[in-house]
C-alpha cells in the first residue's frame, strides 16, 4: 500500500529544505518530480532523489509498475538532525558561537487506488455495526 523512504544526516538547515518539501506535498510523484527538477535548489536533486527511491521500494514491496496505480506523496516531513557546535572569533577578544545544522527526510508514498479501496472497507465494516 505505502512505501517509505529515508535521507539521513543532511548537512543543510532543515528550514530550507522545508521551503522545498512544503511544494510538493500531496502531489502525484510525476508531477512532484517535475516541480524538482526546475527548482533551483540545492536541496531539490537530494529530495528527487529520495523519491526516486521510494518509488523503488514501492515497486519492490508490490511488483507492479507504478504507472499502473496512482502514486502519490503521502507524507513528506523533514526532521532536525544533529547540530554541530563551533567557534568563530568576534571582536574584542570574545567568540561568537556558530551552529551547523543538519536534518533528516521521510517521505511516504502510497497509492491512491489502494487507499481508497482501504477506506471504503473500513466505512463498510463501521456501517455494519
Amino acid at each position: 500500500m505505502e512505501a517509505v523512504a529515508k535521507l539521513n544526516n543532511v548537512p543543510t538547515a532543515p528550514r530550507k529544505t522545508r521551503l522545498i518539501v512544503d511544494t510538493i506535498r500531496g502531489l502525484d510523484v510525476n508531477k512532484a518530480l517535475d516541480v524538482l527538477k526546475f527548482t533551483r535548489k540545492e536541496g531539490a536533486v537530494r529530495i528527487e532523489k529520495l523519491i526516486l527511491s521510494a518509488i523503488d521500494n514501492w515497486k519492490q514491496k508490490h511488483e507492479k509498475d507504478p504507472d499502473d496505480s496512482d502514486l502519490f506523496i503521502k507524507e513528506i516531513y523533514v526532521n532536525a538532525g544533529r547540530t554541530l557546535k563551533r567557534f568563530r572569533p568576534a571582536p574584542m577578544g570574545r567568540a561568537q558561537r556558530i551552529r551547523k545544522r543538519s536534518h533528516h527526510v521521510v517521505v511516504v508514498v502510497a497509492s491512491r487506488t489502494l487507499v481508497e479501496e482501504v477506506e471504503e472497507a473500513v466505512t463498510e465494516e463501521i456501517n455494519e455495526d
